[in-house]
């Protein structure tokens, strides 16, 4: 078993509870964390024999672009299952952030981690 890791991709999209952030929308910053085995592809050294991470990319990018959601924890759920459908993954780790959140407060950001397998969406 292997681990495969895409850290701070970053997208702009239109998600929030906020009128605001509706209409203008923000920055989002995506980790994911792909649990599979990666036996055959260290043998071989072959794209084919692993997961192209690319294609993981486009995946995050529609799922942050094709939707809008109130809440990033919906949005995560929609990454990992649009990943863990279409790949052949056992487990993934998501990790969605939000820089600027509107709080009135001083902070970073707001990050949401989620855990899924194959049979959350099954």
């Amino acid at each position: 078993m292997g681990t495969i890791r895409l850290k701070n991709m970053q997208f702009y999209g239109f998600h929030g509870v906020n009128e605001s952030e509706k209409h203008l929308g923000g920055r989002f910053e995506v980790d994911v964390e792909m649990q599979l085995s990666l036996t055959k592809s260290c043998n071989s050294d072959e794209l084919h024999d692993t997961i192209n991470y690319e294609q993981i990319y486009k995946t995050v990018n529609t799922c942050v672009k094709k939707d809008k959601f109130y809440l990033i924890e919906a949005l995560a759920n929609s990454i990992a299952k649009g990943i863990l459908i279409n790949f052949p993954i056992n487990s993934i780790l998501v990790r969605v952030r939000k820089p600027h959140a509107p709080v009135k407060g001083v902070l970073d950001t707001v990050e949401v981690e989620l855990k899924r397998t194959k049979e959350d969406y099954v």
